[in-house]
């Protein structure tokens, strides 16, 4: 089991029936064996750029467990699920790795 967090931008319209929208996504992370370690919710947001043209979007990132072998297929299904507009699945140890100051940065600073 690795660790990953998923990004997922809904469909703005679905303010209004949020709670239906974000069960069926846990769904559908635990039926490829996905255990949800944290969810954060950042609710509506303006977009950079627009998307499907909506200018919203709803902002919902989620921390799983999972096995590497399922990443594909759980892609798969994220893509075709309709009330996402945008995704991504990203391993938390990459995250780590982004977030630490790279070796030529201490020795400037020496």
């Amino acid at each position: 089991m690795k660790n990953y967090e998923v990004a997922v931008v809904l469909h703005p319209d679905l303010e209004i029936d949020e709670q239906a929208t974000l069960k069926k996504i846990e769904n559908i992370l635990t039926s490829f064996g996905a255990k949800i370690t944290n969810t954060d919710n950042w609710g509506k947001r303006k977009l950079a750029y627009k998307i499907k043209k909506q200018d919203w979007g709803l902002y919902v990132f989620y921390q799983i467990e999972l096995d590497p072998a399922q990443v594909r297929p759980l892609n798969e299904k994220l893509r075709i699920t309709e009330e996402i507009i945008r995704y991504l699945i990203v391993t938390i140890d990459d995250i780590r790795y982004l977030k630490q100051p790279s070796k030529q940065t201490k020795k400037a600073k020496k």
